[in-house]
């Protein structure tokens, strides 16, 4: 269960961020279709750029998926560098678009939806491998669930504000969704740890 409890960590880090971009490239999609002449190159080229940085993304996850711990430590080092540069490459658009506001918001609305997703995801699948833990430790382990889920709550609850609100500037946003996803990290690694603390064979 040890290893397992840490690639479950590694595999939910990576994935939320995953469907980050999805969520991304999916609301530019949309803006490239809506896209004038001028600006279409423009979106098209972005998309293009963001897409490949997502498929590297992936195709490291993929290799990394069937590594141990140790290699897992070593690639999240590299994956944080690929996450690093699609936000970079997304801020750049956003700051040197002038008023994109709209698809600003619709872009933040999306990856938000994902962030909120990739909570629950994680909290169900905490569940289910709670649930083949030994009763002694159920309190923990329950302490632990009742804990991740507040938090996705009250992460939900923030980015809702700012999207309701409507007229934060995209580093504002991104600084939102940065801090909901270093809580998720926080929430999704406290978890686990309970749970390999809670097996008696770990």
């Amino acid at each position: 269960m040890s290893q397992q409890s840490s690639m479950h960590f590694y595999l939910n880090w990576a994935k939320e961020r995953i469907d980050e971009m999805d969520a991304a490239l999916a609301s530019f999609e949309v803006k490239a279709g809506q896209a004038k002449a001028e600006s279409k190159v423009k979106t098209d080229q972005l998309l293009s750029d963001l897409t490949k940085r997502r498929d590297e993304f992936q195709a490291m996850l993929k290799t990394q998926a069937k590594a141990g711990e140790a290699a897992w430590t070593n690639a999240k080092a590299d994956l944080e560098k690929q996450w690093a540069g699609f936000e970079a490459q997304m801020k750049i658009y956003f700051e040197g678009a002038g008023k994109q506001f709209e698809q600003q918001q619709a872009t933040f609305k999306d990856v938000a939806a994902a962030q909120a997703k990739a909570w629950r995801e994680a909290a169900d699948k905490f569940r289910e491998a709670a649930g083949k833990v030994a009763a002694a430790r159920t309190v923990d382990v329950d302490a632990a669930l009742k804990q991740m889920k507040s938090d996705a709550s009250e992460a939900e609850a923030r980015l809702q504000k700012l999207k309701q609100a409507g007229s934060e500037s995209w580093s504002v946003l991104s600084a939102a969704l940065a801090e909901s996803r270093k809580a998720f990290d926080q929430a999704n690694q406290a978890a686990w740890d309970t749970l390999k603390g809670a097996n008696p064979k770990s």
